[in-house]
């Protein structure tokens, strides 16, 4: 695909933007920031290169970000947020977008799902990482030379422009929550339902013939798939694969990595990847209690936090201070791979 055709796009997006929420961008914009002028188009020629663009001003924010890829020889259009930590004159230092990290992990903690049907994934000038489902920006990716993106692909030339503005329209909140430094709620209605069981689990995120060995150890978003996996199978033999669910809604926004069915009641189970039975507790606790409380509509009689290590004498001290103390069912479950 050609410049001009690029530069075409984005002039598209712009014009059909009125139509979409992202149109208010430089009016949000201007209100959070205080901002004297105010730009029309989303993107303007200062911010419009070759095969990319991004928002006027978005050079120090999570920036709207457009741009065309290629892939085995074909190319995609990329849309959606991006952080870009490239230093150059308008970004002498990336330490104005680390709070800004801070900010957009705690989006993705809250709401898992919000855009769990986009993707993530990072570059640097030499490489891109694989694709993956979008969580928190780890700590190791926030340096200087690294650009971080949420959001879909297109094939090109067909351009769903629908699609695209729709998905910048949905992103408005998280761009809203983090240059609004928190002011803002995350998203203004939580939808609020009651808990339902969904018995059944698959196996498609974890291909073992495509795994190395160093990928099960060192990537966590990859571990804990597989042990997730594993648990199912697990606790599938143990009670009935009709009684075992993986990745169930809590009702509340966010998912459950497993749920057992007992009757009329229910296990909740959350697995974490860290080192210690006391760091994997630590992680487990708050969202074990949001999922079987907040909304109290479930009857839950234990809250199970999965690791893979056995839990140490001072981990069993804890939780039974916990259970006689609070009359928390919490305990603790390790399992291998």
């Amino acid at each position: 695909m050609s410049i001009n055709d690029f530069h075409a796009i984005v002039v598209e997006v712009n014009s059909r933007a009125k139509d979409y929420q992202i149109s208010s961008l430089q009016e949000i914009r201007k209100k959070l920031k205080g901002k004297r002028s105010l730009m029309k188009n989303i993107f303007t020629s200062q911010t419009t290169f070759d095969r990319y663009a991004f928002h006027h001003g978005g050079r120090k924010e999570l920036q709207f970000n457009i741009a065309i890829e290629n892939r085995d020889g074909m190319d995609e259009l990329r849309f959606g947020v991006a952080f870009s930590f490239v230093v150059n004159q308008s970004l002498p230092s990336i330490d104005v977008l680390k709070p800004k990290v801070r900010l957009f992990n705690e989006f993705m903690e809250l709401y898992p799902d919000e855009y769990a049907d986009m993707l993530m994934w990072s570059s640097t000038k030499r490489e891109q990482s694989p694709k993956y489902e979008p969580k928190p920006i780890p700590p190791e990716l926030v340096t200087n030379g690294i650009f971080v993106f949420l959001g879909k692909l297109q094939l090109l030339p067909n351009i769903d422009y629908d699609l695209l503005l729709k998905t910048l329209d949905r992103l408005l909140p998280l761009y809203q929550y983090i240059e609004s430094k928190g002011a803002l709620p995350p998203i203004q209605e939580v939808s609020v339902s009651p808990f339902q069981f969904r018995p059944g689990y698959t196996t498609d995120k974890v291909s073992s013939t495509k795994i190395s060995q160093a990928q099960r150890e060192l990537d966590s978003n990859l571990r804990h798939n597989i042990l997730l996996e594993a648990l199912c199978k697990k606790l599938s033999v143990r009670y009935g694969a009709e009684c075992v669910g993986a990745e169930n809604s809590s009702g509340i926004g966010t998912r459950i990595d497993v749920v057992v069915r007992r009757k009329s009641a229910y296990w909740f189970y959350e697995i974490k990847t860290a080192h210690s039975p006391r760091a994997c507790i630590r992680q487990a606790l708050g969202q074990l209690l949001e999922y079987a409380f907040w909304n109290d509509s479930q009857k839950v009689t234990r809250l199970i936090v999965v690791g893979e290590l056995p839990l140490d004498k001072e981990g069993a001290k804890y939780l039974s201070t916990l259970r006689k103390r609070f009359s928390l069912p919490i305990e603790y479950e390790h399992i291998t791979i």
